[in-house]
C-alpha cells in the first residue's frame, strides 16, 4: 500500500523531511510519493507523516483514494456540498 498526493498540494514542503523512508519527492505540479518506498509509516509510526504534517485538507490519499485529511478535518469546519465536488461531506 503507498499514499499519494494529489493536486490539491501547495509544495510547500512540511512533508519533505518527515517521511522515513524518503518516499517523497519535489516534482511538478505537485510533490510525488514514490509507490515502492512508501509505507504508509507501517512500524515506524502510529499515522503517516506526511499527513499528519500536510497543512492542506484532501491532499494526501491512500490507495482508494479516500482523503487522510479529509475536508472539514483540520479548520473543524464543514465542506460546502456542492455537486461538482470530489470531496464526500463528513456530515
Amino acid at each position: 500500500m503507498a499514499l499519494h498526493i494529489v493536486a490539491s498540494c501547495t509544495s510547500c514542503w512540511a512533508c519533505l523531511p518527515l517521511c522515513p523512508h524518503e518516499a517523497i519527492s519535489v516534482a511538478r505540479p505537485h510533490f510525488q510519493i514514490d509507490s515502492a518506498r512508501c509505507t504508509e509509516c507501517a512500524g515506524d509510526y502510529a499515522d503517516p507523516q506526511c499527513a499528519s504534517i500536510c497543512p492542506i485538507e484532501g491532499a494526501i490519499v491512500d490507495s482508494t483514494g479516500q482523503a487522510l485529511n479529509p475536508p472539514g478535518s483540520l479548520t473543524g469546519l464543514s465542506p460546502v456540498n456542492h455537486p461538482n465536488s470530489p470531496f464526500q461531506s463528513l456530515t
